[in-house]
């Protein structure tokens, strides 16, 4: 990446820069191949943050059949940690997984689970077998406290488990129906496909491990039993292990570092699978390389630039992102290394310029927790508008769920440094509810980005990206306008 008048002699955020257009051959934005360069070799270079409002199971399968990955959080409990990783494991590589009901479970109880899927529908079942469909219209006006059965819809697309996406997109469209219901040769669910997420699969390669399984990462955190947690995870078959706290270049993050990377290399020597160490967070070529040394592959960079952060504005302490992204990645790129590029990203212009700067891939968090996937309830103001809670991992709120173990008083003493909004309203997009709808949004800016630089490769657009300093005018020039002046 070059600057187009050299690069200047103070930080940058993204709303700082801009891409100038350079002569390209690529034909057509599908010619571009996202494969993250991390080392993980992501489909499509995105991470879901390792947040207790935004990841979980949902959310983890959801990504990685569209190529990414998503981090389950260091709060929860070793069980419920493998039990997720193993529930992904789990899971079909192309079809969803449903939310289903029984027959006999009341209206009162299966309204409250549609939402969790972006598809909208349960699945009642008797058995294993799919007998009908339950939507919030179909619950419309009736009676709370009725069994499903009496409601559900029973006119159903029903295809074998082996259909390719094309066929079932094909067979969608011609019933006019919203979504297809796959089934095994004894008649048993499998999952669910709607047209679009036949239409996605055929567009996204699914983020899979060498047992053609989808992946899924774990944070490990660097406090309380490090070792042990970090053993359970990769036995329960964890793709990649995070270490992080808001401040990395610290003593005891190089010292988890070294502890986890004995752990994780014991581990491949048994298995023969090398599991990659992401370390974090850091906004310094120093701190970068010190990460590195201590047995990190990836080093996650960001300090305050996220929606829930308050610690520049508490501390001072931080750096404006774009620039951070690019001296971290240049130190990584160095030894061969990778970063991630974490937090400051709210629209696809800023993850195209991370890629740009060298970022390997690119972590996500509060943009996702408005979604039907991430872990929050779904719940609507009083103006009906729907939204998800969302919470800092630093805030007052986080700090209690993971100091549960401890005293009051030493909860309630831990509780008064917080560096994270406790609670935020992440309104859900109408145009884009679920998690897939922000990754097309995403996919498409960047492929088009990658398109005006020539390049059909990530390494490419690193390398023919040409970057300028624009000022605050210059940005809102480029914003759109959906209503007119």
């Amino acid at each position: 990446m070059r600057f187009t008048t050299g690069k200047p002699d103070h930080d940058l955020t993204y709303d700082d820069v801009f891409m100038s257009p350079n002569r390209s051959s690529v034909r057509s934005r599908m010619d571009v191949d996202l494969t993250s360069t991390d080392g993980l070799g992501l489909p499509t270079p995105l991470v879901v943050a390792n947040m207790t409002a935004i990841s979980g199971r949902r959310m983890a399968e959801t990504v990685a059949r569209r190529g990414a990955i998503a981090i389950i959080p260091q709060d929860l409990s070793y069980a419920a940690a493998t039990a997720a990783i193993a529930r992904v494991k789990r899971a079909h590589a192309v079809f969803d997984s449903p939310i289903h009901v029984t027959a006999d479970t009341v209206v009162a109880d299966a309204l409250p689970l549609i939402p969790k899927r972006a598809h909208g529908v349960a699945v009642v079942l008797e058995g294993r077998r799919p007998v009908g469909l339950l939507s919030a219209a179909d619950a419309a006006g009736v009676d709370r406290f009725i069994p499903v059965h009496e409601v559900m819809t029973t006119d159903l697309t029903i295809v074998a488990a082996q259909s390719s996406p094309q066929e079932v997109f094909d067979n969608l469209t011609d019933s006019r129906r919203k979504i297809a219901l796959a089934v095994d040769a004894n008649g048993d669910l499998v999952g669910v496909l709607t047209a679009k997420g036949a239409m996605r699969s055929a567009i996204y390669t699914p983020a899979l491990d060498g047992e053609g399984r989808l992946r899924i990462g774990a944070a490990v955190g660097i406090s309380g039993e490090v070792e042990g947690r970090a053993r359970a995870l990769l036995d329960a078959g964890a793709d990649v292990l995070v270490m992080d706290t808001a401040h990395g270049h610290q003593d005891r993050m190089l010292e988890t570092l070294a502890t986890v990377r004995r752990v994780r290399d014991a581990h491949a020597e048994a298995t023969g699978v090398r599991v990659p160490l992401v370390g974090g967070n850091v906004v310094t070529a120093e701190g970068t390389l010190d990460l590195i040394e201590a047995g990190a592959d990836i080093v996650k960079v960001g300090v305050g630039p996220g929606a829930m952060c308050t610690t520049r504005m508490q501390t001072g302490v931080g750096r404006p992102q774009f620039s951070a992204v690019l001296d971290c990645a240049a130190a990584a790129a160095d030894v061969d290394k990778a970063i991630w590029a974490d937090g400051g990203v709210r629209h696809p212009r800023d993850v195209a310029l991370a890629l740009a700067a060298g970022a390997g891939s690119v972590m996500v968090g509060s943009w996702f927790a408005g979604t039907h996937e991430s872990t929050s309830p779904l719940m609507h103001d009083a103006d009906g508008r729907a939204y998800k809670e969302s919470f800092g991992m630093a805030s007052a709120r986080a700090v209690r769920a993971r100091t549960q173990q401890q005293s009051f008083f030493e909860r309630a003493r831990a509780g008064l440094f917080e560096e994270g909004i406790s609670s935020s309203r992440m309104y859900l997009d109408p145009g884009r509810p679920g998690v897939e709808d922000l990754i097309d949004f995403i996919t498409s800016g960047v492929r088009s980005s990658c398109t005006y630089a020539g390049a059909r490769t990530l390494p490419d657009f690193h390398a023919r990206a040409t970057v300028g300093v624009q000022s605050r005018s210059g940005y809102e020039e480029g914003r759109p306008l959906h209503s007119s002046w």
